[in-house]
């Protein structure tokens, strides 16, 4: 395999690391710092296709109020990076229950550019 494409992949697998702990320690200020201004989000809600979240500001506020809500907390079940583009498969715990989705992303120098999020359907 291509040293580049094994580096950038490590690369990412590290940013999607980083971001996901901001979740499960419920820590939104260690967000900023992962976001491309580009950077573009499909919402796992509403059902069926999700709100669409474009540019820095915005995808802060909504990944920003996640992480910072105590109600519910994520568990880290793999994440694959192949390049720029990586996938996080989880499951939230919220009161009275929990739900498995993936996050499919894509990272650009360092920084979070793409994120679309899907979960299973019951």
């Amino acid at each position: 395999m291509n040293q580049d494409f094994i580096a950038q992949s490590e690369k990412t697998a590290a940013i999607l690391q980083r971001f996901n702990d901001a979740f499960q320690n419920h820590d939104p200020s260690a967000l900023p710092e992962l976001v491309a201004e580009d950077c573009t989000i499909e919402n796992t809600v509403p059902a069926p296709d999700g709100a669409r979240y474009v540019g820095r500001e915005a995808c802060l506020e909504l990944w920003q109020g996640i992480a910072g809500d105590r109600s519910g907390g994520f568990d880290l079940e793999e994440i694959f990076a192949a390049g720029e583009r990586g996938t996080i498969r989880w499951r939230y715990r919220y009161d009275g229950g929990s739900i498995r989705g993936v996050n499919l992303m894509r990272v650009r120098d360092g920084l979070i550019v793409e994120a679309m999020g899907y979960v299973k359907g019951g």
